[in-house]
């Protein structure tokens, strides 16, 4: 695990970048020139509509010239992005900094570099250190957002987010490992985004994750706003909501890692979650106080991130090799695109309604969306094959489809190392090195 650090420190300074401006933003965004709560929703969630428009070229970018040089052309460009931010005077400004931020799109890329460094059957415990480091950075920006914001001025955090991309460059090429030569049988010049789309399991984690990154959009619009607005706190108070919250959620993690990867229980922790979801917008919806108010906020974290170690893992486990940063960028971008819904939605819903038909539509959203999710396929049936070189015949390889339950092969050049995936209800590993023997 520890030729990952480097690239998990960078995705949790990326996400720090993010999370750092969200508890304050929306009411930053609602004093400046020109701007209304539904021109709020747009700027929060603006970046990600660039980033969903972006996130599979940026993930089949990094197919074809390498991971490393395509990370560092999206943290460029989300520096400028942040730069634009820092020093917008109105709403519009502002919200084109935030749809610059987006293009940097490099979420997908990093995550795929994970799954090349890591043998599917630790990448579970590989996703579950990344998670925990986005929680990490939500609990420093909790922390650190409100005060700075409140304090000094929330132009300064963006400055700082800029400041944290420059220092994610620094370790992108002085500590990231390069990740290992992989050939397969495929050709690279065609990823066959059809058959990805076409992937059932793999489009209902799409829509997972678009669903849960809009509630969690959603829930960093109001909650600033109702504090602000129907309960009376100040900007550099905010903290003494996120923290307690970012507490529970981080101990409901490692819990949620456990029970859904190690004894194969994702698809029930993610429907878990599901619920929590509901039940934190019905609390917050109709709280006619602030502590009942931050009871919800608390049930809300507890739920996301019992998805976060688990959502980027499970959507790796269904592409193919050749595949995966494009699959993964377009799971990405569904994500994106339920952060920009959820931004608009809820702008619009605080400008015309209000925060009780808010809770109501959650609620119904969710019910149908643990239907969803408990008709996803559990890929524990899969298991990875890993042979050395020496130890078989290579040539052999090519005809591994002939056997039943195959269901790719490739080879790691790097470490000369031959993996093989296959459905264990089919064919077994006797079976497989026999074959290649």
């Amino acid at each position: 695990m520890k030729k990952i650090m480097p690239i998990t420190s960078i995705i949790g300074l990326r996400f720090m970048g993010l999370f750092i401006v969200l508890p304050v933003l929306s009411v930053y965004a609602l004093g400046l020139k020109g701007s209304n709560e539904f021109l709020v929703g747009v700027t929060i969630g603006g970046y990600a509509l660039t980033q969903m428009i972006l996130q599979v070229p940026f993930g089949m970018l990094s197919d074809k010239i390498g991971r490393k040089i395509t990370i560092s052309i999206g943290l460029v460009i989300f520096i400028i992005g942040s730069l634009i931010c820092a020093v917008s005077g109105d709403i519009y400004t502002l919200m084109l900094g935030r749809f610059i931020q987006g293009a940097g799109a490099i979420g997908a890329v990093a995550t795929a570099m994970i799954s090349d460094m890591v043998k599917e059957e630790v990448r579970a415990k590989a996703m579950a250190m990344m998670g925990g480091t986005i929680a990490l950075s939500f609990a420093l920006s909790m922390m650190i957002g409100p005060l700075v914001g409140g304090y000094w001025g929330v132009d300064k955090l963006f400055y700082l987010v800029a400041i944290f991309s420059v220092l994610a460059i620094i370790v992108l090429y002085t500590k990231v490992e390069n990740p290992p030569k992989i050939s397969h049988s495929y050709d690279n010049s065609n990823t066959k985004l059809l058959e990805i789309l076409q992937n059932r399991d793999l489009m209902k984690m799409n829509i997972t994750n678009m669903l849960q990154k809009g509630m969690m959009t959603l829930a960093f619009l109001i909650i600033p706003i109702i504090m602000f607005k129907e309960f009376g706190w100040e900007k550099k108070d905010l903290w003494m909501v996120y923290m307690p919250a970012m507490v529970f959620g981080i101990l409901a993690m490692a819990p949620s890692a456990i029970i859904g990867e190690k004894k194969h229980k994702a698809k029930e922790m993610l429907m878990l979650g599901i619920i929590l979801f509901a039940l934190s917008y019905a609390v917050m919806g109709f709280a006619h106080s602030s502590t009942l108010f931050i009871v919800g906020v608390i049930i809300f974290f507890i739920g996301f991130n019992m998805h976060e170690p688990l959502m980027q893992s499970m959507a790796s486990k269904y592409p193919r090799i050749h595949q995966k940063g494009t699959a993964l960028g377009i799971f990405n971008s569904f994500g994106y695109i339920g952060t920009f819904i959820g931004g608009v939605f809820g702008g619009y819903f605080l400008q015309n309604y209000g925060m009780k038909e808010i809770a109501i539509v959650v609620i119904v959203v969710a019910f149908l969306w643990l239907f969803l999710v408990a008709s996803i396929t559990n890929p524990k049936i899969n298991k990875n094959l890993y042979l050395s070189f020496t130890k078989i015949d290579l040539q052999k390889a090519k005809n591994l489809h002939d056997i039943d339950g195959i269901i790719e092969w490739y080879k790691n050049e790097s470490e000369e190392i031959l993996i093989i995936k296959y459905n264990s209800l089919d064919t077994n590993k006797e079976e497989i090195e026999n074959f290649l023997t």
